[in-house]
C-alpha cells in the first residue's frame, strides 16, 4: 500500500484502532500487503458500525436498553459469600442507577490489598479492622438510674482490657455528657435535670456510637479470587477506605456512584456508572451494545454531576416546555412556562411529534435552499 493510501484509510479510524492494528501486525509479523488487508477490514467494520448523520441515537439507545430490561428475571437478589450478604440485582438495581439514588439499597465495596498484605491472614485481619463495631456489641447489660438520671452501661467480661480505651472514645464523642468509670461499668449522665424520655434517648445514642472500624461498613466477607485475597463489604464508605495504608486504592471498587464522584471526580463516577450497567445486564444474560449505555452515561454526567434520567434530572432539564410537560407533571410545567413567558422553539423530536410537524431527524434535519435564476 502506498504511504498516501495508507493515510487515507487511517484518517477514518481512531488513533486507538490504528495502534491496535500496528500491535497485531507486529505480533503476527504481517507484511505491508497483509497489513493493508487488515486495515481495510477494520475500516469496513468500523464504518458499518457508525451511525448515519441525523440518526435518532437517543431513541435507539432508550429502546435498546428498555426492551431487554423488560425481560429481566425475577431473581433480583443474590447472596454473596458464607455471611449471606443480600445484594440487589436486576431491574431494581437498574432503576436505582438510572434514578441516580444517593444511596443504593445494598451498598457494597470490593477491596483489593497491596502485594505485601495479599494473603489470608492479613485480609482477615483487615476485614475485622474495617468492620464497624458499635458500643452495643461490647455491652453485657444496660440499666437506667431514674433517681440520679444516669445510664449505667456494663461491658462484657472479655472486653475489660479495652475498658479504658472505650471510655476515652466515648468521652471524645460525647463531650457534653459526663462519663464516670466504676469497675466494668460506665455511668453516663448530664449536668442538667432531664426527663426520662431524654435519658432513654441518651442511652440509645451512646449504645449506637461507633467504637472502631469504618462507619457504614456493617459486614465483611473474605474470599480468594485467583492470586488475590479480596474483601467484600456490606455498606460503603469509599472516602475513609482510600486512607487505609494496606488497601490497593487503584483496584478497589464501590457500587455507590455518588461516593466515587465526591472522592475521585465525575470521570471516575462515569466509569463506575458504565461498569454497573454492564454488570447488571450481563448478570441477567442480556446483551446490549455498549455504545447505547455509553450515550446514556454521558448524558447523565454531562453537566459535571450525576443526574437522574427522570423528571428531576435529564428529562426535567429539557429546553422544550412541551417535552417536559409530556413526560410528567404536565400542569406544573405549563403553568410555570406561562408565568415566566417562556417560548418553545420546536427544536427537538417530541414537541414536533405533538403538533404533527416534521421532526428534525434524518432527512428532516436538513433545509433545502434553492437559488432561482431570473428568467
Amino acid at each position: 500500500m502506498s504511504q498516501k493510501s495508507q493515510k487515507e484509510y487511517e484518517t477514518i479510524l481512531p488513533e486507538e484502532m490504528i495502534r491496535e492494528i500496528d500491535r497485531v501486525s507486529k505480533l503476527k509479523k504481517f507484511d505491508e500487503k497483509k497489513r493493508e488487508k487488515l486495515t481495510k477490514e477494520v475500516q469496513k467494520v468500523y464504518l458499518n458500525s457508525a451511525f448515519e448523520p441525523g440518526e435518532a441515537v437517543g431513541i435507539i439507545a432508550a429502546q435498546s436498553i428498555s426492551e431487554p430490561a423488560t425481560q429481566m428475571t425475577m431473581r433480583t437478589y443474590h447472596f454473596a459469600g458464607s455471611a449471606g450478604m443480600q445484594i440487589t440485582l436486576g431491574l431494581p438495581r437498574l432503576i436505582e442507577v438510572f434514578d441516580a439514588r444517593k444511596e443504593p439499597t445494598t451498598p457494597t465495596m470490593t477491596i483489593y490489598l497491596k502485594k505485601e498484605f495479599n494473603d489470608q491472614k492479613n485480609s482477615e485481619k483487615i476485614a475485622k479492622k474495617i468492620k464497624e463495631k458499635r458500643l452495643k456489641g461490647f455491652v453485657e447489660s444496660v440499666s437506667l438510674d431514674l433517681t440520679n438520671k444516669v445510664v449505667k452501661i456494663k461491658l462484657k467480661p472479655e472486653y475489660e482490657k479495652k475498658f479504658e480505651k472505650i471510655t476515652e472514645i466515648l468521652k471524645l464523642k460525647f463531650k457534653k455528657y459526663k462519663m464516670m468509670r466504676r469497675h466494668s461499668v460506665i455511668d453516663v449522665s448530664v449536668e442538667d435535670d432531664i426527663e426520662i424520655k431524654e435519658l432513654q434517648r441518651i442511652k440509645k445514642k451512646v449504645l449506637e456510637s461507633i467504637i472502631s472500624g469504618i462507619p457504614k461498613i456493617t459486614n465483611t466477607v473474605v474470599f480468594n479470587e485467583g492470586k488475590d485475597w479480596v474483601i467484600r463489604t456490606l455498606g460503603s464508605n469509599f472516602e475513609k477506605l482510600v486512607k487505609i495504608e494496606e488497601i490497593d486504592f487503584y483496584r478497589s471498587y464501590t457500587n455507590n456512584i455518588h461516593e466515587v464522584a465526591e472522592t475521585l471526580g465525575i470521570e471516575a463516577a462515569r466509569s463506575v456508572l458504565l461498569s454497573e450497567l454492564n454488570s447488571i445486564l450481563e448478570q441477567q444474560g442480556l446483551e446490549v451494545d455498549k455504545r447505547h449505555l455509553t450515550l446514556i452515561v454521558d448524558i447523565m454526567t454531562f453537566e459535571g454531576a450525576i443526574e437522574a434520567v427522570g423528571r428531576y434530572g435529564v428529562a426535567g432539564s429539557k429546553a422544550s416546555i412541551l417535552t417536559r410537560a409530556g413526560f410528567e407533571e404536565t400542569v406544573k410545567h405549563l403553568v410555570r412556562a406561562s408565568v415566566r413567558n417562556e417560548a418553545d422553539n420546536f427544536n427537538g423530536l417530541f414537541e414536533n411529534i405533538m403538533v404533527n410537524q416534521q421532526i428534525p431527524v434524518g432527512t428532516g434535519m436538513f433545509d433545502l435552499i434553492v437559488r432561482m435564476e431570473d428568467e
